[in-house]
């Protein structure tokens, strides 16, 4: 089975553009950016709507992520790693819930999409994950494993084989950028409390 042009693009600015996530690289946002556009494509061609159409959502949270990692930090200066409220959480989880349920309805009554309610959750979750990281909030990592562990299931079933490798990838990174982003918590808190005492 030949390799598909776009699937490897989308593969490399993947891999790319978590890696750089994970190092809190300004620079993963405009690769994100074209590993979006190269999977609105894919997506499109695996009649995994929803997935497509998340790539379209993505491309609007890069733009915000790449203004709030900039500005969104104390006195509009650069964003720090912070954790994810209680109250935050639970909306979260709620708007999730509702979100897969509505969406997953929708793709099974109006289009030929397989797998529609794992189609549904997957995307439903990435969007809470990327604004999450958007924010650079710790938790974003634990719900893009979750996640992660679901598309690689999705993506064998769908034979679409690079995809799933790029998944496994993630999952790695995805690991290796919470005990990173949790080391720059620390740290943070570390240091404010020297600077309290």
């Amino acid at each position: 089975m030949p390799i598909n042009l776009y699937e490897l693009i989308g593969f490399v600015s993947g891999v790319i553009c978590v890696y750089l996530v994970v190092k809190q690289n300004i620079w993963n946002w405009p690769v994100a950016l074209v590993n979006a556009f190269f999977y609105i494509i894919v997506f499109y061609q695996a009649r995994l709507y929803a997935d497509m159409g998340l790539q379209v959502i993505y491309i609007i949270l890069s733009i915000y992520g790449w203004y709030e990692w900039l500005h969104g930090g104390k006195d509009h200066g650069k964003l720090s790693v912070t954790r994810t409220r209680a109250s935050e959480g639970l909306l979260l989880t709620l708007i999730a819930v509702v979100s897969t349920l509505g969406v997953g309805y929708f793709l099974t009554a109006y289009t030929n999409a397989d797998l529609p309610y794992w189609d549904a959750l997957t995307t439903v979750v990435s969007l809470c994950a990327q604004f999450l990281m958007a924010r650079k909030k710790l938790e974003s990592w634990v719900l893009w494993i979750s996640v992660d562990i679901i598309y690689i299931g999705m993506y064998y079933y769908k034979a679409l084989y690079l995809t799933m490798l790029l998944y496994a990838i993630f999952l790695v990174l995805a690991t290796a950028g919470y005990f990173a982003w949790r080391k720059s918590f620390l740290e943070m808190k570390n240091n404010e409390h020297s600077t309290v005492n």
